[in-house]
């Protein structure tokens, strides 16, 4: 029977042309961020099972990956047995939640704010296509231990300049707080219980439009006037902003918050991105409790990069009341449209060097040691007859200069059309 040499459904293989740009990638961020004073932690991809169920994740709780029990523990033998009966661990859907774990089981040893960077797969059962993984890569700043809006400025300020480094531009910042959702939300009818779900229409507004939001809250059977309050609501907050937050019960020190936030970032970002007020951004993940953000790149349709504040979520495994907030890099949507965009390795010198069979490999060797002291990233390989077609494969991945071996006359030269000799 032949092997199946696909990877598993939702996983991929990485080749080595966009596993340079990958590594180019993750270091610039992680520069960025340790010189922005956040430190960088490690922690398993295997939680137990009680801490990703009882974390609020939203739509990510039915996406986990959970692990049968193993040997005596596992006991098909039960009667009226039970998924939760069968598993007692799961992989990390995000960093997040064992973030929050790893806080308080280091808080001794962590000083009083604590700003971790994390880089690590997270998984998630996905339905699996084009830019969405069951395996992906997430690169997430955290402060944990600060209740004040400097947190969310440094969040927003250290991701843009991260991004800036590596040549991304034409971004946006949309800024919201689910406490204005919230206040919004319930004052124009909706009971508690159905705010969540009202979240989940309203997201879809930038997709659907205002039309289909209302069919769909409509077709969910919500009260018809806390639906037709909610749609004029929409528009006005989208036509004058932040001013009129107030007539719909929001607390004066929140948008005093949200207007100080928006109002600071946009002085630091100094025209290099955009900030913007938008009442609609929603974020799925139910443990948010307040400010929450979203990156925007060009026209793709979907953000780059995402947080907000989860002041409950850490302190809820000690019983403490201990605030947080995050900021995560969508690692594997950024470098597609890198790599969409035909993005280089700035100063990347990769050298291809060629040799007969009738060469002294071992002096192969030396001289492919001597370009290498000079910086250059060397490979060495038996140069074919039809020697241009060899050096366009070369340069087809990724290597822009070579060299014939020749003793000490063997001299680089550009890869390119008018080299390939």
């Amino acid at each position: 029977m032949k092997a199946n040499t696909n990877p598993v459904k939702g996983m991929r293989d990485i080749i080595p042309q966009e596993k340079e740009v990958r590594d180019y990638v993750e270091s610039v961020i992680v520069r960025i961020y340790k010189q922005s004073g956040f430190e960088l932690i490690e922690t398993p991809v295997v939680e137990n099972i009680e801490n990703l169920v009882g974390s609020k994740g939203g739509e990510n709780l039915k996406l986990i990956f959970k692990i049968l029990k193993r040997g005596e523990k596992l006991d098909f033998s039960k009667k009226d047995i039970r998924e939760e009966d069968l598993a007692d661990l799961g992989l990390r859907y995000d960093l997040t939640v064992p973030l929050s774990r790893f806080y308080c089981n280091n808080k001794a040893n962590l000083p009083p704010v604590f700003k971790a960077l994390q880089v690590g797969n997270v998984f998630r059962a996905e339905r699996a296509q084009k830019g969405r993984y069951r395996s992906f890569k997430q690169c997430d700043i955290d402060i944990i231990g600060d209740s004040t809006n400097g947190a969310e400025l440094e969040l927003i300020a250290t991701t843009a300049k991260a991004l800036n480094a590596l040549g991304v531009k034409d971004f946006s910042v949309r800024f919201n707080d689910r406490r204005v959702l919230k206040s919004v939300i319930i004052s124009c009818g909706f009971t508690e219980e159905e705010f969540e779900g009202v979240c989940i229409v309203v997201d879809k507004l930038d997709k659907v439009g205002l039309e289909g939001v209302e069919k769909e809250l409509r077709e969910k059977a919500y009260g018809g006037d806390s639906i037709s309050n909610l749609m004029k609501a929409l528009g006005n907050i989208n036509e004058r902003g932040i001013e009129c937050l107030m007539e719909y019960g929001v607390q004066e020190c929140v948008v005093d918050e949200v207007r100080s936030i928006l109002e600071s970032s946009i002085e630091y970002a100094n025209g290099k991105y955009d900030i913007e007020f938008d009442f609609t951004l929603i974020r799925g993940m139910g443990y948010y409790t307040g400010s929450i953000f979203e990156i925007s790149y060009k026209d793709l349709g979907y953000s780059i990069a995402g947080g907000g504040r989860y002041d409950e979520m850490v302190g809820n495994f000690i019983g403490e009341k201990i605030p947080a907030i995050g900021f995560s890099i969508g690692f594997e949507r950024l470098v597609n449209q890198l790599m969409d965009e035909k993005f280089k390795v700035p100063n990347l010198e990769k050298v291809v060097l060629l040799y007969e069979m009738s060469d002294k490999y071992i002096d192969v060797m030396k001289k492919a040691d001597e370009f290498r002291e000079q910086g250059y990233t060397v490979s060495t390989f038996e140069k074919a007859k039809k020697t241009g077609r060899q050096l366009n494969q070369f340069a087809e991945y990724g290597f822009n200069k070579f060299a014939l071996y020749n003793g000490e006359e063997t001299e680089l030269k550009n890869l390119n059309s008018d080299s390939k000799q």
